[in-house]
């Protein structure tokens, strides 16, 4: 569950917008005796909600020294102190009279979600076998739907969706929060963090006897030892050392390229929309929250539907299909917008042509780049892929925050033409660089993206063994 907090604080906000700028700006009158202007107080509301990407940033460069020190499971048990300290400074924001409680608490909120976005897929990744893994993975985009939906329920009007309610949205981060400290120390720690990492040999045969409720864990043990006979003078990797592994350039580049095309391929785009197309489609302002929610459930079966399809088609087909399927839906989307004035079944068209891209966002994109992170690295550079993937993700995530109003301005609605441009050039780029990774241990991963190199290395060396050995 450390992803639904993600999740609801992506969505938590966009109810009671109208009512924190109200609380804003009846703070500010109380200090300076004079309304703040129009535009400090779009420019303070930008922050609350953008400030949540600069502290998910912070969260994701402390990720690593957190996992390394404490453990996987461990840190996320701790990572829990951010979310409950961000829920009291938001929640009794309006009660102190203190804007800067809740900018504060979504940065901290932020940190939370940065290292829960690395360390939950981590620890996932290892404690799953190989036969389930990307089905597991998928556990983490799963309940970012879920906490997504979450915070659109709980931000109805019959709910906290009201103007002096709207504190205890923040106050529910408790619950979650509460409920994963009681839970997760009766959890083991990942086993190969405990083998490969702690060289606790006795530790992490109980943690595999736990988790697949079996007594014989021999084979899996003897899997792991095999792993660390090749990485036993490796000592965990920096970031750096990482990026100056020449053997892992294109499994960088992968991860690179699949978290950018996550945050850059305009779901934010749709969210902002989304009631602008409802009412073009005839819905009343009234009607809209509830409607809305049907986006929030076709992620949560989106989701699943991926899960449930992750170890039978494969990652990459997915992936591919789900940007693929997301740049043709934004040129219908496109169109339609352009023309709904000459036909009223196009603003219809409009509105199935956005549950299809968040559909297809889900199925793929949504969940498989934080499996893919976990499956193209050693133990001993899981961490060091997990910060770039991060560094990458908050990046984009701020980036996209900071330019979308003024892409938006300029554009209008050929503003999805941008992201149906990075969604292409995404499905395009995996189509050629992505090997499948489904149920392979990382020494078949690695020999798949050997053989996606290799007409490179033939141009390289002349010659080329097919037993992998070089000749002159």
């Amino acid at each position: 569950g450390s992803s639904f907090l993600y999740g609801y604080n992506l969505s938590v906000v966009n109810a009671p917008t109208v009512y924190i700028k109200k609380f804003y700006n009846e703070t500010w009158e109380r200090r300076y005796n004079q309304s703040i202007t129009e535009q400090s107080l779009t420019l303070l509301w930008t922050l609350s909600v953008s400030i949540f990407a600069i502290g998910g940033l912070v969260g994701a460069l402390i990720v690593t020294p957190a996992v390394k020190y404490f453990g996987r499971k461990r840190t996320l048990l701790l990572n829990n102190t951010f979310a409950i300290v961000a829920a009291l400074l938001m929640a009794f924001s309006q009660l102190a009279g203190v804007l800067e409680m809740i900018i504060l608490g979504r940065f901290i909120m932020g940190i939370d979600g940065g290292i829960s976005l690395s360390a939950l897929p981590m620890y996932l990744s290892e404690i799953s076998p190989k036969q389930i893994r990307g089905s597991l993975g998928q556990i983490t985009a799963i309940f970012i739907c879920i906490g997504v939906f979450s915070g659109q329920v709980l931000g109805l009007p019959e709910l906290f969706g009201q103007e002096f309610l709207w504190p205890y949205l923040f106050a529910m981060i408790i619950v979650p929060s509460i409920l994963q400290i009681g839970v997760l120390p009766f959890l083991p720690e990942s086993p190969r963090f405990l083998l490969l990492e702690k060289n606790d040999t006795k530790a992490a045969e109980k943690a595999f006897q736990k988790f697949l409720r079996k007594s014989d864990v021999s084979h899996e043990i003897e899997e792991v030892l095999e792993e660390r006979q090749v990485q036993r003078n490796i000592q965990v990797a920096s970031v750096f050392q990482l990026l100056c592994d020449n053997t892992k350039r294109w499994q960088i580049l992968n991860v690179v390229v699949t978290m950018a095309c996550y945050q850059l391929c305009g779901l934010n785009a749709i969210w902002f929309y989304t009631n602008d197309i409802f009412k073009g489609a005839g819905l009343s302002p009234q009607m809209i929250p509830y409607v809305t929610l049907s986006t929030g459930a076709v992620e949560i079966l989106a989701a699943l539907f991926s899960g449930l399809l992750i170890e039978r088609i494969g990652r990459r087909p997915l992936l591919i299909g789900g940007f693929g399927s997301m740049f043709f839906f934004f040129i219908i989307l496109t169109l339609c917008m352009s023309l709904q004035d000459q036909a009223v079944w196009l603003r219809y068209l409009s509105v199935v042509c956005i549950l299809a891209i968040i559909a297809s966002f889900c199925i793929g994109p949504g969940g498989i780049p934080f499996i893919l992170t976990a499956e193209l690295f050693p133990q001993s550079q899981k961490p060091a892929a997990f910060m770039i993937a991060g560094i990458i993700n908050w990046l984009c995530n701020f980036i996209v925050g900071l330019l979308f109003p003024f892409i938006q301005k300029g554009l209008q609605t050929y503003c999805f033409l941008v992201f149906a441009a990075v969604c292409l050039v995404g499905a395009t780029f995996l189509f050629c660089a992505l090997p499948e990774t489904k149920k392979k241990t990382l020494a078949e991963i690695n020999q798949a993206f050997a053989r996606k190199k290799m007409p490179l290395e033939i141009q390289e060396m002349g010659h080329f063994d097919p037993k992998g050995k070089s000749t002159k």
